[in-house]
This record gives structure tokens, sequence and C-alpha cells, in this order.
């Protein structure tokens, strides 16, 4: 299967290009075919009030454009200008890299790869605001 491949479980959620759609009973796996296809799986998606960090309105964003509820042009703007704020935080290799990563997907118009890449910086935030609390 070329293309994008979604394993999906038991009555799993996605978000394919405006509409959602919920698998049945058992597992399954859906090839996406379509280049450049919005796909958001709900479990991950990000509630509003739940994107209340740097990290997470990023992630938030990317997920807007994905989901067809932001402009393209003003969401990839928000996104990149986001990420570029978030470059100024994190300066370890690592984060470079994802953020690296995210900021050309972004740019090349692929909002799922940037969210995906953003959302591994979610874990490191929580560290970083957890270290800042003690």
């Amino acid at each position: 299967m070329s293309g994008l491949v979604l394993k999906l479980a038991p009555n799993e959620r996605v978000l394919i290009n405006g509409a959602v759609i919920e698998n049945g009973d058992r597992r399954s796996k859906i090839a996406i075919k379509t280049p450049n296809a919005n796909v958001l799986r709900l479990k991950d998606a990000i509630h509003p009030d739940r994107a209340c960090t740097p990290v997470a309105r990023a992630c938030y964003i990317a997920q807007l454009i994905l989901s067809g509820d932001a402009d393209l042009s003003q969401g990839r703007k928000q996104l990149l200008l986001a990420m570029e704020q978030l470059s100024q935080v994190f300066d370890d290799r690592d984060s470079r890299r994802v953020l690296s990563d995210a900021t050309v997907h972004a740019v090349d118009g692929n909002a799922y790869q940037a969210l995906r890449s953003l959302r591994q910086l979610l874990p490191r935030e929580a560290r970083l605001f957890a270290a800042r609390q003690q």
C-alpha cells in the first residue's frame, strides 16, 4: 500500500477532509491514496480548552488547518510564527531537529506531518513546566 495507512482500533474516529469516519467493531486498515488529504485522528485532537501551552497551541493551529476550520494561508502563517517562537525556547539539538522537520512540513503545506512532529515536543514542554514549578 502506498500513501498514508491508518490502522484504526474498533470504533475509533478519524477526520478525513472534513468528514468524520467511525470504524466498525473490528480493527482495520485504511489506505489514503489521495495526496495531501487532511487526516486527523480524533483521539489525538486537542480540545480548544487544552491548548493552553505554546506547543499545544502550535499543535492546535495545525489541527485547525487539517480540519478546515482555519484559512490555509493564515493558518500556515500562524503555525510558522508559533514554531519560530518555540525555537527560541527549545534549544537542544533534538528539539531543534523536530522543529526544523515541522517547519519544512508546514512550508510544504503538510499540516499533518507538521502536527505529528510537533506532538513530539509535548512531553518535553511538560518536563520544562514541571521543572520550573519545583
